[in-house]
């Protein structure tokens, strides 16, 4: 056929975003282009196919459901299942490696952006300080002069992450927003100086990509794996002070601010530590780009370890009967000649991302890119406001709506459609996908009873957000004993919630946020790993809130990897 004759294109009105959408034969190629941009200029594309190559089914198109009475259908399953892994292991591939094997390449050429800012008043990385906003959990520095130098040595600083980087997890995210990826992230509650060392920030890093692996099979799309580390050391307190035998002195704030020992000179707000701050997580991201790069995410590895963890379970159970079928599709790749030693199985791209809290140390590290003009906040790929900092007038809303890095806001049960709405505007006035994640932190029964009006009203006025569950901090509660925990069944019961809704709504659920550690720690109860109240204080040494521990971790992934088969249109795994 005439290519012409069989390539069909439709563009809808300009609203919020322009969308346009080609389909070639079976394919299928939607690209939203950036709003930002003005309409007179010309927008070129130019899309190249090899004539040696024909046109296939990419795997995140609506899944057909076929029924499994007969065994050429059952062959087909296996079939998709075999191909959607490996079309998943782009999730494990560099980007630029996965743009290497392409066989179906498009060019966008735009012109040249210029230094882009929020269209709702004059914004730069100190407008923050402004007095119409309120700067809520910042600590109160004595030293002005000591405040003063520690800054300046951070913007002396060259950047942590860099603006290429950033805008590759934007483009993502951007295929998330729309069905086409699931985000996982997850790390330390807190950071702590004295727990740093290589080790602990290669288990952390090696759960998360075991969790990434069983959600690619699951899920048959691309997981983005961002790791709360490089950064996270800030935590909001409920109380300014803490008071011991009727002593008072300020709260531990994370090690970035003070330290936890209860004197004095450690509970002072030391503006120095930002800058131990920074160096620490300089080595922490050097260690994440060695592993992400270097051969320790092997898929094959990744899938060894896994099998480690199911050797623990029972015989016959459905942990044991999912790694079968990883284990059967990596087989298979293999058998019918597919490297799984190439570098698309071997590397892998990995993002970090922290609360955007203490904004003299965001503000420090907040560059503008020379190609763009655009500022982005080089402490990490991506941050998120808080529940406690996410008022309309607050200055880390302020400080956020102006850089170019993907955003999250964290909701509880107490947010109102409407200031969403308003929280969104704000944060994203141009509507760009993939810039703004709203991330759910409510509990199981407050979820089922709020969530449906937030994203009811997201749908209402079309914006485009991506929906992630955090299922742990609305499930803290004390012990008798004095330990503060989590038990994994509400966990788990938040997370179905949260799917349950989304099936309701129509809506995609598209990722998942925890506080965990590759460690050994009792700190959360339940799960396989047997954790009960009374063991608690075995292994308790999180500096902050309670994590879930590498077993209950990676349990947790499984199970929302068979939630997720199921909403792909796959069989349970029986």
């Amino acid at each position: 056929q005439d290519p012409a004759a069989s390539l069909r294109h439709r563009q809808r009105p300009p609203t919020h975003a322009v969308s346009t959408d080609w389909v070639f034969d079976s394919i299928q190629i939607r690209y939203i282009l950036p709003p930002t941009l003005p309409p007179p200029n010309p927008v070129i594309f130019s899309l190249r196919l090899p004539r040696t190559e024909r046109p296939h089914r990419p795997t995140h198109l609506p899944p057909t459901r076929l029924p499994i009475n007969n065994q050429t259908t059952k062959m087909k399953i296996a079939w998709g299942s075999i191909l959607a892994l490996a079309a998943g292991s782009s999730a494990f591939a560099p980007r630029a490696s996965v743009r290497r094997t392409s066989g179906l390449s498009m060019v966008l050429s735009e012109p040249p952006a210029s230094s882009k800012s929020p269209p709702s008043g004059e914004w730069s990385p100190s407008s923050w300080k402004g007095g119409a906003h309120v700067a809520k959990q910042m600590p109160v520095y004595e030293d002005q002069e000591e405040l003063d130098g520690a800054v300046a040595r951070l913007e002396k600083c060259s950047p942590l992450v860099f603006a290429g980087e950033v805008r590759s997890l934007h483009e993502k995210l951007a295929r998330a927003c729309h069905g086409q990826g699931f985000i996982l992230m997850g790390g330390d509650c807190a950071e702590a100086f004295k727990e740093f060392n290589v080790d602990h920030v290669r288990d952390t890093f090696r759960v998360i990509l075991q969790m990434a692996l069983v959600l690619t099979f699951g899920a048959a799309m691309p997981v983005i794996k961002v790791g709360r580390m490089a950064g996270q050391f800030a935590k909001p307190r409920s109380e300014p002070d803490e008071v011991q035998d009727g002593v008072a002195l300020p709260s531990y704030r994370g090690d970035i601010i003070n330290s936890e020992e209860f004197d004095a000179e450690s509970r002072r707000n030391n503006a120095n530590n930002m800058v131990e701050a920074y160096h620490q997580s300089a080595q922490t991201l050097n260690i994440l780009r060695a592993f992400s790069t270097g051969g320790y995410a092997d898929i094959s590895r990744l899938h060894a370890w896994n099998l480690d963890f199911v050797e623990s379970t029972e015989e016959g159970s459905r942990y044991r009967q999912f790694a079968t079928k990883v284990d059967e599709s990596l087989r298979f790749m293999k058998a019918i000649g597919i490297d799984t030693a190439s570098t698309e199985f071997t590397q892998t791209d990995f993002y970090t991302a922290h609360e955007c809290l203490l904004l003299p140390y965001e503000q420090a590290l907040t560059r503008q890119d020379s190609i763009t003009g655009k500022w982005y906040d080089c402490s990490a790929h991506m941050l998120w406001v808080g529940e406690r900092t996410r008022d309309l007038d607050s200055a880390h809303l302020e400080f956020t709506r102006g850089i170019g890095n993907p955003l999250g806001v964290k909701v509880s049960d107490k947010c109102t459609p409407e200031e969403l709405i308003r929280i969104i505007d704000t944060m994203n006035p141009t509507n760009v996908p993939g810039r703004l994640s709203i991330i759910v932190r409510m509990g199981a029964e407050k979820l089922r009873k709020n969530l449906p009006g937030l994203i009811r009203a997201v749908q209402r006025e079309g914006k485009s957000v991506l929906w992630i569950s955090d299922p742990v901090h609305g499930n803290t509660r004390k012990t008798e004993n004095g330990f503060k925990t989590r038990d994994f069944e509400a966990i788990r019961a938040e997370l179905r919630a949260f799917f349950d809704v989304h099936d309701e709504m129509g809506s995609h659920p598209g990722g998942v946020h925890l506080e965990m550690t590759g460690k050994d720690v009792t700190e959360c109860t339940g799960g396989l790993s047997g954790v009960t109240e009374s063991s608690l204080g075995d292994r308790y040494h999180t500096h902050c809130d309670p994590r879930l521990n590498g077993q209950q971790a990676l349990e947790l992934a499984f199970l929302i990897a068979e939630r997720m088969r199921v909403r792909t249109g796959l069989p349970p795994i029986e």
